[in-house]
C-alpha cells in the first residue's frame, strides 16, 4: 500500500500500487514503470521541488490516456499529468505521473479560414506554430519555453509568454476542451461563441471585462449546459450554483489585470465573461479534469515586425516608462539586464551588441507590428518621442533584421538558464519566480524588491515581461541548508505582502504548485481559499487530480530538492569541475529542468532525444539520473549504477549541451567520468568498442606499419563484431603513407611571419593525410614556416570519451612534454580535426589542472580559420556555395564565427543548415548497438540537404565523423576547409 500525504494535516490517500500497476500494465498499450530509473526520471520538473512518483505511465493515444487517468483515478491514487515538465512552480511531480507529451501529440486539424486548431495535450508549441506560420497564424501565448512546452501544460498553467501583452494568455486562446473527470465522465466544454472573434482580440477583450462576452445570451448557455444529463448537467448545475452565490467577491477579487494567474479563474464562470468553463479550467493546474484534446483560436499575425531596444540604467528606472510605451499597443515589451547579457556567450553577446543592443545596464525589447515593415517603424516612432518627451533617459535601437532580432530575442529565451548562475558562479534559484503587479505599480514593486532582498542580503537576476507587470527571478537561496531555508521562507511571506499590497498576484504566469500554493491565503484570504475547496470538489470529489496544487498545499519549504544528501557527496573525481568549487555534486546541480534540451528540432543538444523523444534520452533526463545517483535512495548502487549507464548509453559525447543548454551542462564530461568509474577495475565489463576505437590511436599507429594487410580484412564482418563495430559501417582505410612521414620527407619551408606547430591528429595523421598537406600548403602560402611535434602525440580524446581517463591523463601529459619547447618559444599551435583542437582547449586543463603545460597549450591553440583570421591572411578567392557541417565540438568549444569570415574572405557563400550533430559522434555512430540511432540523427536533416544540395555546391565538414557520416549515407564526398583552400591556391598558380 502507499499513503501519498500531501502534508499537514491534508488528505492522505491510500491505494495498493502493486495492484494498481497491475491493472495498467493489463489495459495500457504504453509503458507503465515502477522501476527506479522511471521514478527518478520524473521526480524533478523545472523547479527546486523533488517528489517520487509511485509509476510512470507514457500513453500511446488519447484512448490509452483516458484510460491511465481512469483506472488511476478509479484506484484512489494521485493522478499528475505531466507535458514538457519545465514549470517552476513543482506542479508536475509525485503521484501516479502520466506523460501524454512522446506520444499524445498529435496537431488533429487546422483550419486556417476559421483561424482554429485541434491539438493533442502533448503538441509543442513550436510544432503548432511551425504549422500555422505558413497561413500567417500562430498561438496567442508563446512562453520562451515553447521549444518544448506542451499544449496541455500551458492550458494547465494558463501559460502567458511575450505577446500576451497584445494576444492575452492561454484562456483567452482555448475555445474548447476535451476532458476526462476522475469518475471517467468524458465532456466538453468551450468558451461563449462570440469570445474574442477576432483574431488577435483576446488580450484586449480580457482588459474590457464585458466584452468579452460580446453578444451571447449567457442565459440561455447556462441553460442548455444545466440541462446535459448525468454528471455533465450536475456539474454545470453546481458550478452555476456557485457563481450565483459567491458572484460579487469573484467580481472584487477574481480577474483584476492580465496576469492575475494564481488561484483558479473564477472570473471565467460570470456573466461578464459568458459563462466560459473552458477558461476556468485554464490554470486548474490539472487539479479538475484531464484535458484530451483543445480547440484554440489562432492569432493573424502582423506581416512585419520590428524590435525597438530600449536601453537603461536598472530596471527600475525601465519599469517606469511601462506605461507609457503600452498606450502605443506594442505587440510586447520584455525585459532583460546586464548580469544576464554577461552570462551569454562570448560569440552571442558580441552578436546581440552588433545587431542593436543599445548602451544600458537594463533593456526594454518592445515589439511594433505592421502591414509592412515601414508601418511597423513607424508605429514606433510616437512611442520614441513620447518617451523623449516624458524625460524618460533610455537609449534607443530600431531593429529591423529579421537575423538581428533572433539574435537579441535570444539574449531573453535563455534567461531562465543564465540565471541560475551568478557573474561569480554562485547558485541561484527560482522559488519566487513569476509574481506581477499591475503594470504601473511595476516600478514601486521592483523597489520594494530590491529593499527586501538588501534586508535579506540576497541578490538576484531578473527578467520578464514588463509589459504585463510580470517579473523573472533566480536569487541566490541558500536551499542547501535549514537556515538558508528559514530565511527561504521569510523572503517570499514578505515579498508576498508586498505583491498583495500593490493588487498583485504571487503567480503570473507558472501556476502556484509547490511554490505558491500555501501563499494563497495571503493573497486571497481564508474565505477565498474556501472558494478553491468548493469549486476543486466540484470536479473532483474524491480529490485525486493532482493533489495538494492550489488547495491542500503542502508547506512551500518542503520537498526542496537539493536540501537532500546529494548536497554533501564528496566524490573523488578526475576531472577538476574548476567552474563548479571542483565538486561533481555541484555541476550536477546545473540542471535545474528546463528542459531546452526536450526541443523537437533546431540545435545541437540533444540529437538521441531529437529521434527517440523520449525523457530518458535528454540531457536533463541523463542530468537528473546522475543526480539521483548522488541522492542515493532510488539509485543505489552509485557509480555501479546501470540505470545511469543505460540513461548514459545513447549519449553522444557531441558536447552540445555545453553550449547549447543555458546553465551549461557538460555531459560529455559526466558521462567519462561516469564510465571510467563504471567499469573502474572491472576491464573484462568494458564494452568490446571501447577495446577497438578507444585505442584507436595506438591501432592506427601499428596498423601504419603494414597498411595494406589491415585494410584488407578491415571489413569483414568477423573482424567488426570482435570489435563492437556496427557490420553495417566501412572501416576508414588506412593511408599507404602517413602525414608523418610524408612530412618527413620535405624539406622545411622557411616563413616570414614565423613558425606554426601544425597537430598531427590520429585520424589527420594516419586516415587522411591529404588534409595535412593541404594544410601545409596553406599555412606555407600565408607565410609560415610549419613544424610538427619532435615525438608522436595525441590529445587523448578516443580514451576520454570510453571513459578511460587514467590512460587519457598519461598520454596527454606525454603530447605536452612533447610540446614544452614550442610552448616555451611561444609557437602557436593549429589542429586540424575539431574534436582534438577542441580536447586541446577545454578537455586538457581540466584533466590536468596542476599542470601548467595543459593550460599554455589551451591557450596556444587555434582552428585553421581562427589562426589564419587573427594573422590577417588574404585567403585565395574559391567562390561558389558550399553546404557547411561544423563540428559540434567545434560548436560548443571552439566557436565558427572565425571559419565564417574566412569563408567569407574566400568568397564562398556558406550555407549552414540547422542540423546539429551528424550523428556520428567519433566512436558512437560506429558502435553496433548505436547504428540505427546514428543514422536517424543524420537523417534527421544533414544527409537530405546534403542530397538535395546542387551538384556544384562543395561540401565542406572539418570534422572526421561529419565527413564520415555524409560519405556513408550520400554519394558526395565532403572537404576539409584547408582542402578548399589548397585547391584554389593551386588554380591561382
Amino acid at each position: 500500500m502507499s499513503n501519498s500525504r500531501q502534508g499537514g494535516e491534508r488528505q492522505v490517500l491510500q491505494y495498493d500500487v502493486v495492484r494498481l500497476a497491475g491493472e495498467l500494465r493489463a489495459q495500457e498499450r504504453g509503458t507503465v514503470g515502477t522501476d527506479a530509473r522511471s521514478r527518478a526520471l520524473y521526480a524533478a520538473d523545472g523547479s527546486n521541488y523533488r517528489a517520487v512518483p509511485e509509476l510512470v505511465v507514457v500513453p500511446v493515444d488519447q484512448a490509452d490516456l483516458a484510460a491511465a487517468v481512469a483506472l488511476t483515478a478509479a484506484a484512489g491514487a494521485p493522478v499528475t499529468l505531466r507535458g514538457g515538465g519545465t514549470s517552476m512552480a513543482g506542479n508536475a511531480i509525485g503521484g501516479v505521473v502520466i506523460d501524454a507529451s512522446r506520444h499524445v501529440n498529435k496537431i488533429v486539424d487546422l483550419d486556417p479560414a476559421a483561424g482554429t486548431a485541434v491539438v493533442e495535450p502533448g503538441v509543442v508549441l513550436t510544432d503548432l506554430l511551425a504549422a500555422a506560420k505558413p497561413h500567417g497564424l500562430a498561438f496567442g501565448a508563446d512562453p520562451s519555453s515553447g521549444s518544448r512546452a506542451t499544449l496541455g501544460g500551458m492550458i494547465a498553467n494558463n501559460a502567458c509568454g511575450a505577446h500576451s501583452v497584445a494576444w492575452g494568455t492561454t484562456a483567452d486562446n482555448v475555445l474548447a476542451l476535451e476532458v476526462l473527470l476522475p469518475d471517467g465522465t468524458r465532456l466538453t466544454v468551450d468558451a461563449p461563441d462570440a469570445a474574442g472573434a477576432a483574431a488577435g482580440a483576446g488580450g484586449k477583450a480580457r482588459a474590457a471585462g464585458t466584452a468579452a462576452a460580446g453578444g451571447v445570451d449567457v442565459a440561455a448557455r447556462r441553460e442548455y449546459y444545466a440541462r446535459k444529463p448525468g454528471r455533465e448537467g450536475e456539474l454545470h448545475r453546481g458550478l452555476q450554483g456557485f457563481v450565483d452565490r459567491n458572484q460579487l467577491v469573484i467580481e472584487r477579487r477574481f480577474g483584476l489585470f492580465g496576469r492575475q494567474i494564481s488561484g483558479y479563474g473564477l472570473q471565467w464562470l460570470l456573466p461578464a465573461h459568458g459563462y466560459n468553463v473552458a477558461g476556468l479550467l485554464c490554470g486548474s493546474e490539472g487539479g479538475f479534469a484531464a484535458t484530451l484534446q483543445a480547440t484554440v483560436r489562432l492569432t493573424r499575425l502582423p506581416r512585419a515586425k520590428v524590435l525597438c531596444v530600449l536601453g537603461f540604467a536598472d530596471s527600475v528606472t525601465s519599469a517606469d516608462c511601462v506605461p507609457v510605451v503600452l498606450r502605443h499597443g506594442p505587440l510586447t515589451m520584455e525585459s532583460i539586464n546586464h548580469d544576464l547579457v554577461e552570462r551569454l556567450p562570448t560569440e552571442v553577446r558580441n552578436a546581440a551588441i552588433h545587431a542593436g543592443l543599445p548602451a544600458g545596464r537594463a533593456w526594454l525589447l518592445v515589439e511594433m507590428g505592421g502591414p509592412d515593415q515601414q508601418a511597423a517603424a513607424k508605429a514606433a516612432e510616437p512611442m520614441l518621442e513620447e518617451l523623449r518627451d516624458s524625460g524618460s533617459p533610455a537609449t534607443a535601437s530600431l531593429v529591423t533584421d529579421p537575423k538581428a532580432q533572433a539574435v537579441l530575442w535570444r539574449c531573453r529565451t535563455d534567461a531562465a538558464g543564465l540565471a541560475t548562475r551568478r557573474a561569480d558562479g554562485a547558485e541561484a534559484w527560482g522559488g519566487w519566480e513569476d509574481a506581477a503587479v499591475p503594470p504601473e505599480r511595476l516600478g514601486a514593486y521592483l523597489r520594494g524588491l530590491d529593499e527586501l532582498l538588501s534586508r535579506h542580503g540576497l541578490s538576484g537576476a531578473s527578467y520578464g515581461h514588463f509589459g504585463e507587470g510580470c517579473m523573472h527571478m533566480r536569487i541566490d537561496f541558500d536551499l542547501l541548508s535549514r537556515r538558508g531555508l528559514t530565511t527561504y521562507r521569510e523572503f517570499v511571506e514578505q515579498a508576498t505582502d508586498l505583491v498583495v499590497e500593490l493588487g498583485g498576484s504571487v503567480s503570473g504566469e507558472h501556476g502556484d504548485g509547490r511554490a505558491r500554493s500555501e501563499l494563497l491565503t495571503r493573497m486571497y484570504g481564508a474565505d477565498g481559499v474556501r472558494l478553491f475547496g468548493e469549486m476543486k470538489d466540484l470536479w473532483d470529489p474524491t480529490r485525486v487530480m493532482n493533489p495538494g496544487m492550489i488547495v491542500d498545499p503542502p508547506p512551500l519549504d518542503e520537498q526542496i530538492r537539493h536540501s537532500g544528501p546529494a548536497k554533501d557527496r564528496e566524490l573523488l573525481t578526475v576531472f577538476a569541475y574548476g567552474n563548479d568549487e571542483h565538486s561533481f555534486a555541484q555541476a550536477q546541480r546545473r540542471c535545474v529542468g528546463i528542459g531546452k534540451c526536450r526541443q523537437s528540432s533546431g540545435g545541437v543538444m540533444c540529437p538521441s532525444y531529437q529521434v527517440t523523444k523520449e525523457e530518458l534520452h535528454s540531457t536533463r533526463g541523463r542530468a537528473h539520473l546522475l543526480w539521483e545517483m548522488l541522492e542515493g535512495d532510488l539509485v543505489t548502487d552509485g557509480w555501479r549504477s546501470t540505470e545511469v549507464r543505460d540513461a548514459l548509453d545513447l549519449c553522444l559525447s557531441c558536447k552540445g549541451c555545453l553550449s547549447d543548454c543555458p546553465v551549461n551542462v557538460d555531459m560529455a564530461t559526466y558521462k567519462a567520468e561516469f564510465t571510467h568509474h563504471h567499469y573502474a577495475r572491472r576491464p573484462w565489463a568494458r564494452p568490446l568498442s571501447h577495446w577497438s576505437m578507444g585505442w584507436l590511436p595506438l591501432w592506427s599507429r601499428l596498423a601504419a606499419r603494414a597498411p595494406k594487410l589491415v585494410n584488407a580484412v578491415a571489413n569483414r564482418k568477423l573482424v567488426k563484431r570482435l570489435g563492437g563495430i556496427a557490420v553495417q559501417r566501412e572501416i576508414p582505410q588506412f593511408a599507404d603513407q602517413s602525414f608523418e612521414a610524408w612530412f618527413a620527407t620535405r624539406t622545411a619551408k622557411a616563413g616570414a611571419q614565423g613558425k606554426v606547430l601544425l597537430w598531427p591528429d590520429t585520424l589527420t595523421n594516419f586516415l587522411v593525410p591529404e588534409i595535412g598537406k593541404a594544410a601545409v600548403e596553406v599555412l606555407e602560402a600565408a607565410g609560415f614556416e610549419v613544424v610538427l611535434p619532435d615525438k608522436p602525440v595525441c590529445c587523448g580524446l578516443t580514451w576520454i570519451s570510453t571513459g578511460q581517463l587514467g590512460v587519457a591523463k598519461r598520454v596527454l601529459e606525454r603530447s605536452l612534454a612533447a610540446l614544452a619547447p614550442a610552448l616555451a618559444a611561444g609557437t602557436p599551435i593549429v589542429g586540424l580535426e575539431p574534436s582534438c583542437t577542441a580536447a586541446l582547449r577545454q578537455d586538457a586543463p581540466d584533466l590536468l589542472p596542476d599542470n601548467p603545460l595543459a593550460t599554455a597549450a589551451a591557450a596556444s591553440t587555434y582552428t585553421l580559420a581562427e589562426f589564419l583570421i587573427n594573422a590577417g591572411w588574404e585567403p585565395p578567392q574559391v567562390g561558389g556555395e558550399a553546404l557547411v557541417q561544423p563540428h559540434c565540438h567545434q560548436h560548443a568549444v571552439l566557436g565558427f564565427d572565425a571559419d565564417k569570415a574566412l569563408m567569407a574572405a574566400a568568397g564562398i557563400k556558406a550555407v549552414v543548415p540547422d542540423a546539429g550533430c551528424c550523428g556520428l559522434a567519433g566512436n558512437f555512430g560506429f558502435e553496433a548497438d548505436h547504428y540505427d540511432v546514428s543514422k536517424a540523427v543524420g537523417e534527421r536533416v544533414l544527409l537530405p540537404a546534403v542530397r538535395e544540395a546542387d551538384p556544384r555546391t562543395a561540401i565542406l565538414a572539418d570534422g572526421f565523423s561529419c565527413r564520415t557520416q555524409i560519405s556513408h549515407g550520400t554519394d558526395r564526398r565532403p572537404l576539409h576547409l584547408a582542402q578548399l583552400l589548397a585547391i584554389a591556391l593551386h588554380q591561382e598558380k
